[in-house]
């Protein structure tokens, strides 16, 4: 039993000593004083309050090693650009389109420039350094692990090899979920070759990965046009190697081997299509009676529209944004071009956040669609001077032009979900009286004569791959499209599929949605005979006719 007076000395004693210890700290932090034109050394001040001093402080002065510097006054103009430069530099990995690991002292040297070879000897690539293909091998396997549907599809057709002897080029974003989707394709017997639809998009150690395995890819972040379009031909024109199937997001691709390599063109034995720019172009050549192979339109799909452009735009929308900006965007006035799938994910995003959102349309059925769900349909004329953020989404050119531009207000954001980069005039803004600085990776100010500045997102190129990260489980779906697609029109009987586009048959858009429904535990409800012969189906599908909209 403890003696309470005995008690109450310990409390006074542990009290006093206590208060000595407060009055030490407080003294040596009092002798850390700096004059006007220095500062204090950061691991003393912290020092000074991790640990009670044991002897008396002794005062002095810490100077900075280099230069002195008022940190009050504004910087110069070349101070500015400068400091630009340098936030720029020490922001790329942490707003690159996914978790980055090249190294920021990497020499600016072209890939182009470079000899490179992987651990089998091959040289038959060109991407940022091979020898982040470890790191890049983390990033797939990590994929894989969300994506179970499409390995799934591996595992089931891998010893019937569906795509035993096609040759496949490819040019898509080259991220760790299209990773997976091109070894499946290996797994399933094709010989790949691959570049990238975009020139923000590659994950660098992704594409190591993937040319350390063999595939020859031809890509990495950061690629001039005149290297997109020299990625593209290498893919092409290499000597003996004759793609027969093409697989494109975009059609630049599909384009490129059109224009330049028509005997190559002439044998392909088919082609899909996941965008609908890519879509827009194959339907023109088709018009024009040109197109001389079957093309499958993956991007109509079910399984591509409701999916990819839907879901995931709703949920990408906000991360590249946010990124990139650190924007709040409650109360922020926001206009969406299109109310297409890809509008629609990105309109309900910003309004669960609050912001009041505005659509611009031109087709009546889409417009009303965003009239019955809460928006204002408007011309862009009518609001371009009070939105605070322009959002293109339509595949479409010109959607936003240089005398829209001049008329916005200082600090609006002006960024694209359109696959094309064509939708913001962007080249309009490359003019002598206008100053661009960047600010961060993918993120420049476009500075007017009179001081204006307007955000621009990824020079208007693809904003959630050149920005964030798309959700993995939305384009595992996407990718086992793509993968039944290439296996149809391969395998297809000859005559089936005739020099025209075509949508993927709804028999393939069911199948790709029941492998992914595991993922949920759900399960589905089979029909009796008697149900099934009263609707006229069969009991495994296909459940709904063509011309049904989801």
């Amino acid at each position: 039993m403890s003696d309470p007076a005995l008690d109450a000395k310990l409390e006074v004693k542990q009290a006093s000593k206590e208060v000595k210890e407060s009055e030490n700290v407080a003294e040596k932090y009092s002798a850390m004083t700096v004059s006007k034109n220095s500062e204090m050394n950061m691991g003393e001040l912290s020092s000074a309050f991790s640990a009670v001093p044991t002897h008396k402080p002794v005062k002095k002065q810490i100077q900075f090693v280099e230069d002195k510097q008022e940190f009050s006054r504004f910087p110069t103009k070349t101070g500015r650009r400068s400091l630009s430069r340098s936030i720029s530099q020490s922001s790329t990995d942490s707003y690159s389109s996914a978790a980055s690991y090249t190294d920021s002292s990497d020499d600016e040297t072209s890939p182009r420039d470079k000899t490179q070879v992987n651990s089998k000897g091959s040289t038959d690539f060109c991407v940022k350094n091979i020898k982040q293909a470890e790191f890049g091998r983390r990033e797939i396997e990590i994929a894989e692990q969300d994506m179970s549907a499409l390995i799934s599809l591996r595992k089931r057709a891998q010893s019937e090899k569906p795509l035993a002897g096609a040759k496949i080029v490819g040019c898509t974003h080259i991220t760790a979920q299209t990773a997976v989707l091109i070894e499946t394709l290996v797994a399933l017997g094709a010989q790949c070759r691959w570049t990238a639809c975009n020139i923000y998009s590659t994950q660098n150690e992704v594409a190591a990965a993937l040319s350390e395995t063999g595939v020859a890819v031809f890509a990495w972040k950061g690629e001039s046009e005149d290297d997109f379009w020299w990625c593209i031909d290498r893919c092409v024109n290499t000597e003996g190697w004759q793609p027969n199937m093409i697989l494109d997001d975009g059609g630049d691709l599909t384009h490129w081997m059109y224009k330049k390599y028509p005997n190559v063109f002439k044998k392909i034995r088919g082609i899909v299509e996941e965008s609908v720019t890519g879509v827009h172009r194959l339907y023109q050549l088709s018009k024009a009676g040109k197109l001389c192979v079957p093309a499958m339109n993956v991007n109509d799909s079910v399984t591509k529209q409701k999916f990819d452009n839907l879901y995931c735009c709703r949920e990408s929308i906000l991360d590249g944004l946010k990124r990139t900006t650190d924007v709040m965007f409650g109360g922020k006035q926001v206009v969406v071009c299109g109310y297409g799938e890809v509008g629609k994910g990105c309109c309900a995003a910003l309004k669960a956040l609050g912001s009041i959102v505005y659509v611009t349309e031109i087709d009546p059925i889409c417009g009303l669609q965003a009239c019955m769900d809460g928006f204002r349909v408007v011309k862009l004329n009518e609001i371009i001077r009070q939105v605070d953020v322009i959002i293109t989404c339509t595949g479409n050119k010109n959607v936003v032009t240089r005398d829209q531009l001049d008329r916005m207000k200082n600090g609006s954001i002006v960024c694209n979900m359109g696959h094309s980069n064509t939708e913001i005039d962007v080249a309009s803004l490359r003019t002598p009286e206008l100053t661009w600085e960047r600010v961060r990776s993918q993120v420049d100010h476009v500075i007017w004569p009179d001081g204006k500045r307007v955000i621009l997102l990824a020079e208007g190129r693809l904003l959630n791959l050149s920005c964030s990260t798309v959700p993995t489980f939305v384009l595992s779906i996407t990718a086992t499209t793509q993968a039944l697609a290439l296996i149809e029109l391969y395998n297809a009987p000859e005559g089936r599929y005739k020099q025209d586009v075509y949508l993927l048959p709804k028999k393939m858009d069911e199948y790709v949605a029941s492998l992914h429904l595991a993922t949920f535990d759900a399960h589905l409800t089979e029909l009796t005979d008697e149900q099934a012969k009263y609707l006229g189906l069969n009991k495994n599908g296909p459940f709904k006719p063509n011309y049904y909209r989801y």
